[in-house]
Order: structure tokens, then sequence, then C-alpha cells
């Protein structure tokens, strides 16, 4: 997982409420087991028409957001199926932190098992930040003193799961994290294999 230190982009304003995972990536695209590739799939039908081609009409696609980081989401993003094509679609598109309302819980999770910072703020915050990127100005969002920061503007304070945090700032998966404890590891292994010795037998 790479790390998740301080982002600065201007920010792509998609606040609309209850975007479920089938709109994030629909299900004809969840065959593969794959993390890449999926970008060019995500919110297909927002972005393409009847006859498949790209409309280049949706804020995805428009010129100025083609290099954005951040998405600004609406209320309940992320809502329905627990698929996590979802977050690797977002991420393959190119965001590595997405600001919203709220989350739905399994999407939020699996956000976080793919590197992706999700945010939660009031509504008055994600309005501001829209507006942002509405203007064309950048946003900078620091992990480390969790804040967000809006240019010589007001600034954005936000709380976080300590433990995913550290994860996050150091690069470090799930997987990661147990195997930064083989020392601990080996020491129970050892005592286990004296105290009980027929299981290792």
């Amino acid at each position: 997982m790479k790390k998740f230190t301080v982002l600065k982009t201007i920010p792509t304003p998609f606040v609309r409420s209850n975007i479920d995972t089938d709109i994030i990536i629909p299900a004809a695209h969840l065959k593969t087991v794959t993390r890449t590739g999926l970008g060019k799939y995500a919110f297909e039908t927002l972005r393409y028409d009847d006859a498949g081609k790209l409309t280049g009409e949706a804020v995805f696609d428009q010129e100025r957001f083609k290099t954005s980081k951040i998405l600004i989401a609406g209320e309940n993003f992320g809502c329905g199926s627990s698929r996590e094509h979802a977050p690797w679609a977002i991420a393959d598109l190119g965001y590595r932190c997405i600001v919203a309302p709220s989350f739905a819980d399994i999407f939020n999770s699996n956000c976080f098992k793919n590197g992706i910072l999700a945010i939660e703020l009031p509504q008055e915050a994600i309005d501001a930040l829209a507006k942002d990127g509405e203007e064309g100005a950048d946003i900078s969002v620091d992990l480390e003193n969790q804040v967000i920061m809006r240019g010589n503007k007001q600034s954005f304070a936000f709380e976080y799961n300590p433990i995913q945090k550290d994860m996050l700032l150091t690069g470090m998966d799930e997987i990661g994290q147990t195997l930064n404890s083989s020392k601990a590891i080996s020491s129970f292994e050892e005592q286990q294999k004296a105290a009980r010795p027929w299981l290792y037998n």
C-alpha cells in the first residue's frame, strides 16, 4: 500500500447523495480479480451514452479534474452491495481520498484496505470544498495532522481511526502489520512449543 501523507490537488465535486456501488462500478465488470483497469468503467452509467461512447460531460472527464486525486461526494456514499471492486475502480480512476458527510460502513472499510482515505465532514464543509473544486482551487489533505486546508481560507479538522491512520501513513496493510510483529509471533511460537510440544509433532 502506498504511503499517504499530504495530498494537494483540485478536488472533484460530485455531491450526490446515495451513490451506490452499482453506480460506482456496474455488476457487469465484477469478473476481474485484479485491482487495475476498472477506472475505465467507474461511474459508467454517468459517463457513457447508450452506444458506449464517452460523452465527456461527467465531472470525472472534464479536463480540469483529470489529475484530481480528491473526490468530494454526497451523503451515504458507497451504499448498496459490498463489492470491493468499487474502491478498486475509484483508485484506478486516480483518487486517493474521498470526502463525504457519510459512507456506507463496508465501503468505508474497503476504501481503507485499498489505501483510500475516506473522511467524514459536515455538509457545510462538503459544500465549501465542492465550491473550491468548481472554482479550480487546490485543497490539501494532511493525514498526520488530520486537517483539510483550503489555501488561505478556513481549514477543516477531521477524525480518523488512529490504527488505520498509522497504517496509511506507513503504507502498511493489515498483512504487513502482522508481519511487523514477527518477533512477538516467533516468541509466542517458542513458548507454545515448550509448553505443548505435541502440537508440533
